[in-house]
């Protein structure tokens, strides 16, 4: 079947190398635009989506994220923009809904051409003082649950193709 949304879905890669160019502000709200209208629980829109590109928070982000994964490089692949998911811990649905948001922003960035990856580690970075300190930092409540982040950019050269996909990963009955 030939149509532009199976395409996007099935050409989306995780990237790893962004360039440094910043992506236009039209694109960028567009790419958020495209996370308010993921299915959310009872229509609740619980999710809230905070895009970064201030240099010192991205920093702040970029180093909490490592040492909550033991590492020194950036988690976020010195992405030009990172995109946070994250919702208040009594939302009903929380990582449901904020994984509805994360996918449809990747697909919508995707048919824009910018390349993005799926970040995780922001439960742990929203669960500790020092994120929550970040949350008010960006005026934000510190009761949200961090549900993941998008690193998003234009990509640094060619994505590899996917990989085959599993005989058996999925049946119909009929």
């Amino acid at each position: 079947m030939n149509n532009e949304t199976l395409k996007n879905i099935k050409e989306r890669r995780s990237i790893r190398a962004f360039k440094k160019e910043q992506i236009p502000d039209e694109a960028l709200k567009a790419v958020l635009e495209a996370g308010t209208y993921a299915p959310t629980s009872r229509g609740m829109q619980a999710p809230i989506i905070v895009a970064v590109q201030n240099e010192q928070l991205k920093e702040k982000l970029a180093n909490l994220n490592a040492q909550i994964m033991g590492a020194t490089s950036n988690p976020y692949y010195d992405a030009p923009t990172y995109i946070l998911v994250m919702a208040p811990e009594d939302a009903r649905y929380p990582v449901h809904d904020c994984s509805c948001v994360l996918e449809n922003m990747m697909i919508a960035a995707q048919s824009l051409g910018i390349g993005t990856c799926w970040i995780h580690r922001e439960k742990e970075m929203f669960e500790c003082e020092e994120g929550k300190q970040l949350l008010q930092e960006m005026g934000l409540q510190k009761n949200m649950i961090g549900v993941g982040a998008l690193a998003i950019g234009y990509p640094e050269g060619t994505p590899s193709p996917a990989k085959p996909r599993k005989p058996d990963y999925f049946k119909i009955i009929k």
